[in-house]
This record gives C-alpha cells, structure tokens and sequence, in this order.
C-alpha cells in the first residue's frame, strides 16, 4: 500500500475493505543522562513534581493524537496503552550516566496497525522527562526511538532483534 496516488499526490491510504483484527505494537526509546539526574528522578524530588507519572500521562495522551500529528495516520481506537519505564546503566558503563527505557505497547482491534501510535508515546514520553528536568541536565540525549515488536494484519508479526527491549 501506497501514500501516494497514481499521480504521485500523497493520500490517506483506503483501508475500508481491510478486516478488523487485533494490532499490537511495541516501541522503546532510550533517555541518557547525568546520575544525579536520574537520581532526582528516582527521588521524586523535580522541581516540576513526578517525572515518570506525567511522562507516563503524557505518552498516553500521545497515542490518541497521532493522527493528529501524523498527516496520513489513521485515526484509530486505543483499546489499551501502557507506558513504563526501566533504568539501566550506560552503554559503555559509566559511574556518570544512566539509561533510563521508556516502553510502550498499543493494542486495539482495528484495520490498521498501532505502530506510529506507540512510537510517538515513545516519543513524547521520552520529550516529557527532558522537558520535567531540561532545568538540571540539558545534556540529555534521547535515542535510538525503535518499533520493537508488533502484531497483527496482513504484513504479519515483526520482532526486532537487534536491540534491547
């Protein structure tokens, strides 16, 4: 399927004679950043209050609204979102930095998949924390933003395996 007509003119791709099935995705994206940073993180101890719990909030609302960012996304019923977070240490190891993962997985019974929907919370989750404390640590560095895994639809199941997760 294409986002372009025979002439070339972007259009929303016609999905109305696809069956509905249920669509999951999974997308994770990495937030790097000073220790003492996560360590007001993991304190709760922001200046702008709890980091992880707007984040979260914050990568939620994001799926609803993709396709209100998205010019050729679908709008598409979230049947389910979860936004969590793991921390992990930097990669090569430093008493410095820590990785904190933003995980995010979208299901809804749908003809398109919620693949764009759990990158953008992804995304905006990961937006939110550096937004909570840019105050303290503007050297963050937010990235690689990756679909980890999705299922669902005629393109099949789909499984990263190169990457954390």
């Amino acid at each position: 399927m294409s986002h372009f007509d025979p002439s070339g003119n972007a259009h929303m791709v016609d999905v109305s004679a696809k069956p509905i099935t249920v669509r999951e995705a999974i997308a994770t994206v990495e937030i790097e950043m000073a220790a003492n940073t996560a360590a007001v993180i993991q304190s709760s101890s922001a200046a702008k209050g709890d980091v992880l719990a707007v984040a979260r909030l914050a990568g939620i609302q994001a799926t609803k609204l993709t396709s209100q960012l998205i010019p050729l996304c679908h709008a598409i019923p979230i049947e389910s979102a979860s936004v969590d977070f793991d921390w992990r240490s930097a990669s090569p190891p430093s008493p410095d930095q820590t990785v904190l993962q933003c995980r995010v997985h979208v299901r809804t019974s749908a003809k398109t998949g919620v693949e764009m929907e759990a990158m953008t919370a992804a995304s905006i989750a990961a937006l939110t924390v550096y937004d909570m404390v840019k105050s303290i640590d503007r050297s963050i560095v937010i990235g690689p933003l990756v679909l980890a895994a999705k299922s669902g639809g005629n393109s099949g199941d789909f499984r990263r395996s190169d990457h954390r997760g």
